[in-house]
């Protein structure tokens, strides 16, 4: 399973990464996010980047770390 750290990615340019990963996948593959807070600005942005298509999963919800399972559904 791919992982991404967003703790390691300046935050400049951290949403960018993400959606690049993203933007790679094909439909039906995954990869885990470890982020340093609940990235909810960055699933809102999802949302609406790709209308509906990632489905998230929280594996580990705080304190100290949020890891997250984005799935490609369409």
């Amino acid at each position: 399973m791919p992982r991404i750290d967003a703790r390691a990615i300046s935050h400049a340019v951290r949403h960018a990464a993400v959606f690049g990963a993203l933007d790679s996948m094909r439909p039906g593959f995954a990869m885990d996010l470890v982020a340093p807070h609940d990235p909810k600005p960055l699933l809102a942005q999802a949302q609406e980047r790709y209308e509906g298509p990632v489905t998230v999963e929280y594996l580990v919800s705080g304190p100290q770390e949020w890891v997250l399972r984005l799935t490609r559904t369409a």
